[in-house]
């Protein structure tokens, strides 16, 4: 503790006579005055004390458990594949890593029944999909999804769509056959999706 007078300021190489007794005073007394405020405080006084001593100490590694965490590894080459989230959003992600590479569309509720939107600035989308995944999936783009498809179904027909994978419709999953007229435009069957 120091005492600094008024008439000599912190500077001063000699000491008053009152500041050394009352020192002296204070350390006689430190056990009584830390009794005092630990009684006034209900205890605080130490334990903030304690707590002071305890921020100064180094950290002990002892007891501890320490795990050394690697870092993840990125693949180079991404394992594409296309999954329709609880939400209806349509997302190519990839396999290893589970991380979206790009948001594909959306399912969406409209009128009663379902569409698919694709991700394009003209549907308002922030980040739309590239231009040839735009000129693959455009004959979906507004289009009703019927109630037999599932998000599975919708999945794998996207996948087929992107040269994703080169299997064959299953025999459960739904299919719909589509004719060229005469001018070359599709001719649907049915005005749902797929």
């Amino acid at each position: 503790m120091h005492i600094f007078s008024k008439r000599e300021g912190a500077h001063s190489e000699r000491q008053r006579s009152k500041d050394v007794r009352a020192r002296k005073l204070i350390s006689e007394n430190a056990g009584t005055i830390r009794k005092l405020a630990d009684q006034i405080s209900n205890g605080g006084y130490t334990k903030m004390r304690q707590d002071q001593a305890r921020r100064k100490e180094e950290p002990k590694p002892e007891g501890l458990l320490i795990y050394s965490m690697p870092e993840r590894t990125v693949a180079d080459d991404p394992d594409p594949n296309v999954r329709v989230s609880l939400n209806g959003r349509v997302v190519l992600y990839d396999r290893t890593s589970g991380r979206q590479i790009q948001l594909l569309g959306q399912i969406l509720r409209k009128g009663g029944s379902r569409r698919f939107v694709l991700a394009t600035e003209e549907n308002g989308y922030i980040s739309p999909v590239s231009s040839e995944i735009q000129a693959l999936l455009a004959p979906y783009d507004s289009r009703a999804i019927g109630a037999e498809f599932t998000e599975e179904h919708i999945a794998g027909i996207f996948r087929t769509c992107l040269g994703l994978v080169e299997t064959q419709p299953s025999k459960a999953e739904p299919t719909v056959t589509r004719t060229e007229t005469e001018d070359g435009t599709s001719n649907d069957d049915t005005s749902e999706l797929f």
